[in-house]
């Protein structure tokens, strides 16, 4: 039910679709004997997309999220195992094609090839279901567990777990597969913006890991009053900071998260 509902609000939350939808209402109201009102909202419409697409207001919304932990940190003791979370592959069409179709998270892709190949005795975890809701599900974990293998990452270092279609259930899934043991060190691989609400997840799910961020999408606070060149960057931008901050809030309201915004745990 969570799945379903956080996907169909998900599509109305989104400022895109929004202010699609109310440029498509003042539109229609124009037609009808609220024509004053329809011309009204249709002009919020239109504000309201310039700005989301034009202005610095997506990179002010991601920041705090990319900027909420460090860069990964993969010194000191080797790591007993790297979680890397799905979102990076588009499994439909990889399917599709027979071949690897990557989306704008492929640095999550990348980073664990390089973290597999540097760390040899470390099981490689990797946490994604299909987050599809309408088309037949494809999970993109065994495609992610093929692409291992093709690098020359031995079967019995490789875990997938395929089930997952949220955050929270890659938490509590991939706790329940790989039984960490106290002491052990665990990364957890996912986009900047994303970690804050990763995090909360598994530390709700009794699952303490490291963060190791990729996938900044900004060049750090230099931006935040970088406006954007074209239109659609600007709304891909802020569609992406939107839906995880309402993220961050649902996943707190339902008991999902430890925290509302997760962050670095505070040295002893």
């Amino acid at each position: 039910m969570f799945f379903s509902l956080s996907k169909i609000l998900g599509f109305f939350v989104v400022p895109s679709n929004a202010v699609a939808i109310l440029c498509a209402l003042g539109a229609v109201l124009l037609a009808t004997r609220f024509r004053k009102a329809g011309s009204r909202i249709l002009a919020l419409g239109v504000v309201l997309l310039l700005v989301c697409g034009y202005s610095s207001l997506g990179n002010l919304l991601l920041l705090p999220l990319t900027e909420r932990f460090p860069a990964g940190n993969a010194g000191g003791r080797a790591p007993d195992g790297i979680i890397v979370l799905g979102g990076s592959i588009d499994p439909e069409r990889s399917q599709a094609r027979g071949s690897l179709e990557m989306d704008a998270s492929a640095e999550r892709i990348l980073t664990m090839l390089q973290l597999a190949r540097r760390y040899p005795d470390a099981r490689i975890v990797f946490s994604g279901g299909s987050a599809n809701l309408i088309a037949e599900p494809v999970p993109e974990a065994p495609i992610a567990g093929d692409l291992l293998e093709d690098f020359g990452t031995p079967r019995a270092r490789i875990v997938l777990e395929s089930d997952s279609r949220t955050t929270a259930e890659n938490a509590t899934f991939t706790r329940k597969l790989v039984s960490p043991k106290p002491g052990e060190r665990w990364l957890l691989v996912t986009s900047a913006f994303h970690m804050p609400r990763s995090i909360g997840a598994f530390r709700k799910a009794g699952f303490d890991v490291e963060a190791y961020p990729v996938d900044w999408r900004t060049r750090g606070w230099s931006d935040a009053s970088m406006p954007f060149t074209t239109l659609s960057a600007g709304l891909a931008r802020t569609d992406v900071a939107v839906h995880e901050w309402v993220g961050l809030i649902a996943y707190w309201a339902t008991g999902r998260s430890s925290e509302l915004f997760p962050g670095p745990r505070k040295a002893n």
